[in-house]
């Protein structure tokens, strides 16, 4: 009789003792845990599961539905307790989402395997789960499908236009002879494959900013100079769109430290976007000194841009819906990129704009050499 209480002691010891090791494994798990007895009543659950539910208090105890409230991709309500009792095999799903009372989401890796737990009473039935949050994952996921989406849609437009241009040209050469409007068609097949170049390089710089492998080399600036070079360059363009482009240089705008490519691709695409987006009237660009930098703005008397789509502006890909701007080839990639330029040489961008009255788009580029 001894010998037997002895042996349940030891027994009770033992498994006190492995379920105090198991406890410490599942709270050593960076995944959330959770077991649930048959009645879907939760028996045990580790920090991590606390931290995805968003709970301080013990689940012991507790209803599996009262304290997991899960939707679909569509946010549609999902029962928990109907979902783990269906499960026969371990199975797993990464479309399902959390919904906190306060209105918020987390995106959910979520695996259910059916077991036999080990402790309570012997031989019962239950359930592990497994949670993870992968909202960072799954805002990749949407990234990477938005960006091959938009791509392959700004890819296949020129193409078909320079593919049908060149087939024009080639049918009018052997037909008509007629030369103009085989230039015509040509030049239209050129305008769309510079524009292919120009989204290829975005998608370079894009690439390269966001992998961190742009460096920035600090050299002397010749402002006076640069203004000059930018205007030489652009006036042409915005004397073929009727308009006039003008600067300003104000007094003691002489050299400033910084990247000389970046200072100049910056104010390169603010210029193409003015002169894009401008029917008629004017692109001024100005550089105003100051204590610790330059001061640059370029103002135009163009579309202008409302409320909504200014808080848009910098977000990649984004082409507002007006149709004057849809008019115009765009990759929506200029402005984002310009913006991983400006954080680099630690310049900071700011944008004034009245629809249909014009846009100043303002940088203050920062003298990094001091």
């Amino acid at each position: 009789m001894v010998k037997g209480i002895l042996n349940r002691q030891s027994s009770y010891r033992q498994a006190k003792l492995d379920h105090e090791r198991l406890t410490s494994l599942v709270n050593s798990m960076a995944d959330g845990v959770l077991a649930v007895d048959k009645t879907m009543h939760i028996v045990i659950s580790n920090g991590a599961a606390l931290n995805i539910l968003d709970v301080n208090n013990s689940l012991r105890g507790k209803r599996l539905e009262s304290v997991v409230s899960l939707v679909d991709k569509n946010k549609q309500p999902v029962n928990i307790e109907e979902l783990v009792t269906k499960v026969t095999t371990p199975t797993s799903s990464r479309d399902l989402i959390i919904k906190y009372p306060d209105g918020g989401f987390m995106n959910l890796y979520l695996s259910i395997a059916p077991v036999h737990l080990g402790y309570g009473k012997q031989g019962q039935q239950g359930y592990v789960l497994l949670m993870r949050d992968i909202t960072h994952e799954k805002s990749l996921e949407e990234e990477r499908d938005e960006f091959i989406s938009v791509v392959s849609h700004e890819l296949r437009t020129p193409i078909a236009i320079a593919e049908g241009n060149i087939s024009n040209a080639q049918f009018m050469t052997d037909k008509t002879g007629d030369i103009k409007l085989v230039k015509d068609a040509l030049k239209q097949a050129h305008d769309q494959v510079l524009f292919l170049a120009d989204l290829i390089n975005d998608l370079a710089t894009l690439s390269r900013a966001e992998r961190g492998k742009l460096a920035v080399e600090i050299e002397t600036i010749d402002i006076p100079q640069l203004i000059d070079d930018l205007a030489k360059n652009y006036q042409p363009d915005a004397k073929t769109r009727h308009l006039a482009f003008k600067t300003e240089v104000g007094p003691g705008v002489k050299e400033l430290q910084s990247s000389k490519l970046y200072v100049r691709e910056i104010l390169q695409n603010f210029i193409t976007n003015a002169l894009k987006y401008t029917e008629k009237g004017s692109v001024t660009l100005s550089a105003t000194a100051d204590d610790k930098g330059v001061h640059f703005r370029v103002k135009d008397t163009g579309i202008g841009i409302n409320k909504p789509d200014k808080e848009k502006l910098f977000d990649k890909f984004f082409r507002s819906e007006d149709y004057r701007t849809r008019k115009t080839n765009g990759t929506g990639l200029g402005l984002y990129v310009t913006l991983k330029l400006a954080r680099l040489i630690h310049a900071d961008i700011d944008v004034e704009s009245e629809l249909n009255k014009g846009s100043t788009f303002s940088i203050f580029i920062p003298n990094l050499g001091k």
